[in-house]
């Protein structure tokens, strides 16, 4: 088994307009435990489809894409 060093950029969530980049306290985390965190904040993100994508500097990016709902 070898060894990994974490040289990995830090991973981007975007919710709408907002950029959230990783930090200590969400690295290491999956996807569902870091949309537990940011769901506190944003409620939206709750049921919202996530796109996963890679930027030109290599980090990944997470985007979060609100499902559209009913009123009433």
């Amino acid at each position: 088994m070898t060894e990994q060093t974490n040289n990995t950029q830090p991973r981007v969530f975007k919710i709408g307009t907002t950029t959230i980049v990783e930090d200590e306290s969400m690295s290491g985390l999956d996807l569902d435990a870091v949309k537990q965190i940011l769901q506190r904040t944003y409620p939206e993100v709750a049921h919202a489809t996530v796109r996963e994508r890679t930027l030109e500097d290599g980090t990944h990016c997470y985007d979060f894409i609100p499902v559209a709902g009913r009123k009433g």
